[in-house]
């Protein structure tokens, strides 16, 4: 709008447009953080431990107490042809020292599939301290037709669940993993016209 065409505007127009401008910024804003709210409560989570969510850790930590939990595992699956198991029910570990722990995953379909897993723990409380250092979850895992993965995890427990007020009593932790139909290799597969389900 020109300086001359806007002079020409009363009080109430330029009221009116201002408000119109702010209202669209307001709207694109919105939509700009709905696109970004799940990768942003993803890493909030992963960051904080936040609703039961396992830490990614870069390092190991260098102390092992002497005292143990029973970390118990759970396997599901979500409307994909696989079979998904823990190959141990649980195990003991010392608090601070790095364990492996092996799950299985079998495609039954006779084509190739992909998922992706999501995971937590529970008691919420014990999620700040059970740190991965390596898993498969969060990206999109390809299975093929009849094919059988192993996919390990390697994780410790803090040792500050020791002393913190919420875990320090608690002597048992469960680590959860579900597998879902990936979205984009669902998108992906969907012919053109045809919306992924």
């Amino acid at each position: 709008m020109s300086p001359t065409a806007r002079s020409k505007l009363t009080p109430q127009q330029r009221r009116n447009a201002r408000l119109g401008l702010i209202c669209g910024l307001g709207f694109f804003g919105m939509v700009g953080v709905a696109y970004a709210s799940v990768p942003l409560y993803r890493a909030f989570c992963e960051l904080t431990g936040f609703d039961g969510t396992v830490r990614k850790a870069s390092v190991a930590p260098d102390q092992v107490l002497d005292r143990t939990l029973k970390v118990r595992f759970d396997a599901n699956v979500r409307d994909l042809p696989w079979t998904f198991e823990a190959e141990q029910t649980s195990q003991q570990v010392k608090i601070g020292e790095t364990t492996l722990a092996h799950f299985k995953v079998t495609n039954t379909s006779d084509k190739a599939v992909t998922g992706r897993a999501v995971f937590n723990v529970t008691p919420q409380q014990a999620a700040p301290f059970f740190q991965k250092l390596e898993c498969f979850c969060f990206t999109d895992q390809t299975i093929g037709p009849g094919q059988t993965v192993d996919m390990p995890v390697l994780y410790f427990i803090d040792p500050k669940y020791a002393t913190d007020f919420e875990t320090k009593g608690k002597s048992e932790v469960t680590l959860s993993y579900t597998f879902f139909p990936a979205v984009d290799a669902k998108q992906a597969a969907a012919p053109k016209g045809a919306k992924a389900g």
